[in-house]
């Protein structure tokens, strides 16, 4: 038995795939914690750890000397907290999984010759996997072509993004039959946050649709509590079959059983939506700095798998369209729906622990030699 610590910024996209490799280091019969900040308490309240550390840290604001000098004082806090929290844990291997809030506790283990695996979710390598990259061992890819990769002198190991045990259960559910009668099932969301972009554009095309595609449409759609009464306005005007909510707990399910997703594209999602083999139409979230779900998404339309529509140029109009000619289409639907589970990893996860188990053994040979 080991022991190892997971680092993650508090956010869905961080925290989901940290919490499928405590999963499966907890199968394996090892102890997980976890070091994140205060954020878990809104995605972190069902993770798998025996202890969830808070660390301090702060997003470096280079164009702002105050906010910078004081997160820069901030990030020291975290690294010195973070050591404390180390010496007294004593990890066999640690495993950072981005966001800022992973900078203090992983340089604090280098500090104190732990070793480090850095997994990096999106096809293009954030920031602060970037600026860690120096003191881990091994960076962790879940796409072969990672912009910014090949720029880092350690060692590389492509092993997908990890997904959680309920997507992995559905991932060999065969495509629905979509023949020109039976019902076509839709789901709409926006990624753990909803998206309120998908809110105003995807009713009102869904409006635009030929009225036999339309009344064929059973229509699950994630929303901001906000959009709810609006949305739901617009799918009644359109007589529509919907059912709307914040949050769906059964989500994967819910995508194992529809033909076509309307989505963002962060790394989660394309994740998911690859090992469980749907066709998506995929509006990246704009004016991010690296453009992460764009290049995600440009991933998944180079296979086959789905179709890039940027949130600038979409419209209701367009969409529409679009919907209708795939919509009377099952064959191109059932194609991208192959094409994305080709992309698929579902074992990820295992991949990833194993990386994990032999660098710990690794270190514990190098310490005893």
């Amino acid at each position: 038995m080991k022991k190892f610590i997971l680092m993650a910024g508090g956010t869905g996209g961080h925290l989901f795939p940290a919490m499928a490799l405590a999963q499966e280091l907890g199968r394996r019969g090892h102890v997980v914690e976890l070091m994140t900040d205060h954020r878990v308490e809104s995605y972190g309240a069902d993770f798998p750890a025996s202890e969830i550390h808070i660390v301090p840290s702060a997003t470096p604001s280079l164009s702002n000397p105050i906010k910078f000098l004081s997160g820069g004082f901030k990030i020291l806090g975290g690294i010195a907290v973070a050591y404390g929290m180390l010496r007294r844990s004593k990890p066999d291997c640690v495993i950072g999984f981005g966001g800022y809030p992973t900078f203090p506790p992983f340089i604090a283990a280098n500090l104190q010759g732990i070793p480090g695996i850095l997994h990096e979710q999106n096809a293009v390598m954030g920031r602060a996997n970037r600026a860690l990259s120096r003191f881990a061992r091994v960076l962790a890819m879940s796409f072969p072509k990672t912009k910014f990769a090949d720029n880092q002198t350690l060692d590389k190991v492509v092993t997908g993004n990890p997904v959680r045990d309920r997507v992995r259960a559905v991932s060999t559910t065969p495509y629905p039959p979509l023949d020109s009668a039976g019902p076509i099932r839709l789901v709409v969301f926006g990624g753990s946050q909803g998206a309120k972009a998908l809110s105003d554009i995807v009713p009102a095309a869904i409006g635009l649709v030929p009225v036999e595609l339309r009344q064929r449409l059973q229509i699950v759609q994630q929303c901001r509590s906000e959009d709810l009464d609006r949305v739901a306005e617009s799918y009644r005007q359109a007589k529509v079959n919907v059912e709307l909510a914040t949050f769906f707990g059964d989500l994967p399910e819910r995508i194992a059983n529809c033909h076509l997703v309307i989505g963002r594209s962060g790394a989660s999602t394309i994740a998911e939506l690859c090992v469980i083999g749907r066709p998506s139409i995929l509006v990246p979230l704009p004016g991010a700095l690296d453009a992460d779900q764009k290049n995600n998404a440009l991933v998944v339309e180079a296979a086959g798998g789905g179709w890039v529509a940027e949130q600038v140029t979409l419209s209701p109009q367009s969409l529409g369209t679009r919907l209708t000619t795939l919509l009377a289409d099952p064959a191109t639907l059932t194609k991208a729906a192959a094409a994305a589970r080709s992309l698929g990893q579902p074992r990820a996860v295992e991949k990833l622990a194993d990386l994990a188990e032999m660098l710990s053994v690794r270190n514990n040979m190098e310490q005893n030699s």
